[in-house]
């Protein structure tokens, strides 16, 4: 191999060498720059997702509070409903004993009121000096049958003058019509108590009645509104569970995205690590080429050397056994040797 054959050669490796440098340099800055590309996206994903699991928590305690409540509002709902049944019964039974009680107390009443009238008219056709002693006497029938009675036996056991039997004849009439209309007032009197008890007795019953009617109706309004308002609440809370599962829904749909974007990413750093062990082993394979070629061209050149060290010594030998001088082991061995070292 001559110096310019040599020169080339070293040349293309040079050449070689440079290019394989700057083409792995290349990569390199192209691998670090996609990994860090990688790298600062699986962060953002990796706190989306964070944050999108920490939402979902919270959600999901969110029904689970809302289902808490909507129990409860169920069970006020069961009870007041319960309470409202109960309270329609008890009105229902006060509705029927009023439907009883009450023809009962209107007949009672026009009897009062028919009592009452006859006894007036009782006291109206008497004049009014008279109707002042009936009511004086009302309370005298004993007297007045005593008084009665004395006047009846005197017209029958004394001897009377006829004057005298006319006055006590018209006077017994007079008592005895006393008697007579003292007693009709007093059992109308009587009745008419009686019968005012008795309307007395229904009208409290009435009067009963119609406050437990009101009591009741005040309970099952009061109970209404307590129902509607636990309706609207629970209504209200149907509505807010469904937004919460919407959002949980929505958040599963990110997750699920964000999960395809991280396997992608994923992929991409596998793909990415297999390119750069494959670039690196392809850089350790041209620099384990490399140095065999470099150390081929340091054998070579030393046997060059050798082979040129080796002609000079040889020469010098035969130029000493041409002028006769005496030959060493070594001149021989140079001269008759064909060996090449």
């Amino acid at each position: 191999m001559t110096v310019r054959d040599q020169q080339g050669s070293n040349g293309n490796s040079g050449m070689a060498t440079a290019t394989t440098t700057t083409t792995a340099t290349t990569n390199k800055t192209d691998h670090n720059v996609n990994k860090s590309s990688l790298d600062s996206n699986l962060r953002t994903l990796i706190e989306f997702k964070k944050n999108l699991l920490e939402e979902q928590r919270k959600s999901e305690q969110e029904i689970q509070e809302i289902n808490v409540r909507i129990d409860e509002a169920k069970k006020d709902i069961d009870e007041n409903r319960n309470e409202l049944d109960n309270l329609r019964v008890h009105l229902k039974k006060v509705n029927e004993q009023k439907e009883t009680e009450y023809p009962k107390f209107k007949e009672m009443k026009n009897i009062l009121m028919e009592t009452r009238n006859e006894m007036k008219n009782i006291e109206n056709k008497s004049t009014s000096s008279a109707s002042s002693r009936l009511r004086k006497d009302r309370f005298d029938i004993l007297r007045l049958s005593r008084a009665l009675e004395q006047i009846e036996h005197d017209i029958q056991t004394k001897k009377l003058s006829k004057d005298e039997e006319r006055r006590l004849v018209a006077k017994s009439k007079e008592v005895a019509t006393k008697l007579h209309n003292l007693k009709v007032i007093n059992k109308k009197e009587d009745k008419y108590r009686n019968i005012l008890s008795q309307y007395d007795s229904l009208k409290s019953i009435m009067n009963r009645i119609f406050d437990q009617k009101s009591e009741f109706g005040n309970k099952i309004g009061g109970i209404k509104s307590e129902l509607d308002r636990l309706m609207n609440l629970r209504e209200n809370l149907y509505e807010e569970r469904r937004k919460v599962i919407h959002a949980i829904r929505e958040a599963a749909a990110k997750l699920e995205m964000v999960e395809t974007q991280l396997n992608a990413i994923e992929f991409r750093r596998s793909r990415t690590q297999a390119i750069s062990n494959r670039q690196r082993k392809k850089r350790e394979y041209d620099g384990q080429r490399e140095n065999r070629y470099e150390v081929n061209q340091e054998r070579v050149r030393r046997n060059k050397e050798n082979q040129e060290r080796w002609n000079i010594l040889k020469e010098e030998a035969l130029k000493k056994m041409a002028s006769g001088e005496k030959l060493t082991f070594e001149d021989m061995k140079l001269i008759y040797d064909d060996n090449t070292p």
